[in-house]
């Protein structure tokens, strides 16, 4: 009886470094002829996929918005980014998962299960390969199980136009036949509104991408894949149960949102499931509390980007660069105070008044989206989150449909109203106004120093208006790298990594509730009652010397070699073992001797 042996080898990774059970198959192993019989065969089968694809890191991302206390190599750029020999993120076994599921399906008998199964595996496709365009561009498009000795193993990359048509077929195939609900945990397993979800985003993706990287194949062109995603958009608003959680509440609605124990059912289209009685947890909340989990913080440029409460622009106000906290955080968009700690914050469900910990982010500007309620089921055992995490949700849907509607140049007031308009809504903010911001675009956000210079045409205000909504309304969702690449704005992580303005040394309230937050003096060290006491140019660094901006990278580079760094290398042991393999451009090639070259 033949075992279930998976193996992709040479040109998809380098076998020597899989794991052990991939070439060894255990006498309690299910077996090809048994493993794919019934409906139950087929979700145990699957079931992994869940946990190996989804990501459940909470502020995991760095980028020219969050920082933590170490940058990491993909910030530092330049030579902190190396090739490596193996990993790097050229994995395919969830792949070999996926096409053994889907190559063996013709075994199960239930015509039901079939259908379904077979479209959750295509949906995990296309998440699959949605991750690897992102990563590497160009990529071998493989969609059944391989053998040893298959010549596939050995083909060259294909275009990325052959993969997301590909990728359009399977999430296609997925909407069509997913089921809408579940008789339980719907919003922890994938649906057809998932699939619509994800749909929307690649396409959203790959549009933008080919259009600001002035990309063209033969196929599809950059506005055929902005159509996709307006239509999957679309669906999802007018056909699924899915729209915005709001109370009514705009200085709560919000941040609840994320603080909830479970996935809000209204808004949220999936997601990923923690549980305390199951003893599932992740560290969110640890991380943005305590000062020895990484410290992330919100960058001074991404605060000043938030809007007035009147839905002015704040970086249009006189002085605006030489505000103090107090007054720069005042009368804001009601997303900065339930992003960020603000004067007067408390813990959702919290009874005290916490205020502002200026060392509990690396910035300054302290996080608490995603931190848990105070009063949790685990005795508020920081390290024991257990509030669901979104995968997808309509809060990013309503963007998705904005953003390509504007790049496609047929946007109108009525969509706006009906996507944009609905995010602002819920926090009390005025409407975006589509002949506004394409008469003014902001400035700010236009300029090299803080945004977007690359932007232009009729549709250039509106555009970088919903980059705001965007960067606002999905702070600290992962979603920033992504758009960098997509945007063709590589170039943000060169842009100033500031925290807040001090005139100099001295004490300071940062909050103004009358207690002294910071003293920050150089010299001999002060008798100060501030909670922390920081010595110049050892401890904290100001942009201008003796005043400035809080440095938090004072001695830390970040830079981005636009040749290069928009797409990631292929492992040198992955190019060795296949002769077609080709490396992406900027990166340590091999001579196919065997040797490393630039």
């Amino acid at each position: 009886m033949k075992k279930i042996v998976y193996v992709f080898a040479a040109a998809l990774m380098t076998l020597a470094s899989c794991d052990k059970w991939l070439n060894t198959s255990p006498q309690s192993e299910l077996t090809e002829d048994i493993a794919f019989r019934t409906r139950t065969d087929l979700q145990l089968f699957t079931n992994p996929l869940y946990n190996n694809l989804l990501d459940k890191e909470v502020y995991g991302e760095q980028s020219d918005l969050q920082l933590v206390e170490k940058p990491s190599a993909l910030m530092q750029g330049g030579s902190y980014r190396t090739t490596p020999a193996t990993g790097g993120g050229w994995s395919w076994g969830n792949l070999r998962r996926i096409n053994t599921c889907l190559d063996n399906m013709d075994k199960c008998s239930d015509a039901a299960a079939v259908e379904e199964y077979t479209a959750l595996c295509k949906f995990w496709r296309a998440f699959f390969y949605f991750d690897k365009i992102k990563r590497f561009g160009d990529v071998p498009w493989v969609e059944h199980e391989l053998g040893s000795a298959d010549e596939t193993l050995y083909n060259p990359r294909d275009t990325r136009e052959v993969v997301m048509s590909h990728m359009i077929e399977d999430i296609n195939y997925a909407i069509d036949h997913l089921p809408a609900s579940y008789s339980s945990g719907s919003y922890y397993r994938v649906t057809k509104w998932a699939a619509m979800a994800l749909k929307s985003r690649f396409c959203l993706f790959e549009g933008t991408f080919r259009k600001y990287h002035g990309l063209t194949f033969e196929g599809n062109d950059a506005d055929f894949y902005l159509r996709e995603a307006v239509s999957a958009a679309n669906l999802l608003m007018t056909e699924s149960p899915f729209s915005l959680f709001t109370t009514g509440k705009p200085n709560e609605d919000y941040v609840n949102l994320f603080a909830a124990y479970d996935a809000n059912r209204k808004e949220y289209i999936m997601a990923i499931k923690f549980d305390a009685g199951m003893q599932i947890f992740h560290n969110g909340t640890a991380y943005a509390t305590m000062t020895s989990q990484g410290r992330p913080g919100m960058t001074k440029k991404m605060v000043d980007t938030y809007l007035m409460k009147d839905g002015t622009r704040f970086t249009d106000k006189p002085g605006w660069e030489i505000m103090e906290f107090k007054d720069e955080v005042a009368d804001r968009d009601p997303r900065l105070g339930q992003t960020v700690r603000l004067p007067g914050y408390k813990r959702v469900n919290g009874k005290n008044v916490v205020g502002v910990d200026f060392y509990g982010g690396v910035t300054g500007f302290q996080y608490h989206k995603f931190v848990m309620p105070e009063d949790n089921a685990s005795s508020d055992r920081l390290d024991k989150s257990y509030n669901d995490l979104p995968v997808y949700r309509m809060g990013e849907v309503y963007l998705n449909y904005a953003e390509a509607m504007a790049e496609l140049g047929t946007l109108t007031q009525a969509d706006l109203d009906k996507s944009v308009n609905l995010l602002r809504k819920r926090v009390g903010m005025p409407d975006l106004k589509l002949a506004d911001a394409n008469s003014k675009p902001d400035w700010y956000l236009a300029s090299a120093e803080y945004g977007f210079p690359n932007v232009s045409g009729s549709n250039k205000g509106v555009i970088l208006e919903i980059r705001r909504e965007r960067m606002v309304e999905l702070a600290q969702e992962s979603f920033r790298w992504a758009d960098l690449d997509r945007w063709k704005a590589g170039k943000c992580i060169e842009q100033v990594f500031h925290g807040p303005y001090f005139p100099g040394t001295g004490e300071y309230d940062l909050d103004g509730d009358g207690k002294l937050d910071l003293c920050i003096y150089s010299g001999n060290k002060p008798s100060s009652k501030a909670t922390y006491i920081m010595q110049l140019d050892k401890e904290i660094f100001l942009s201008e010397g003796t005043k400035g901006y809080y440095e938090p990278y004072h001695s830390w580079a970040h830079q981005f070699d636009e040749a290069r760094d928009y797409y990631f290398p292929i492992p040198l042991n992955d190019i060795t073992l296949n002769n077609n393999l080709t490396q992406n451009p900027g990166w340590d090639d091999i001579d196919r001797n065997g040797s490393s070259s630039n």
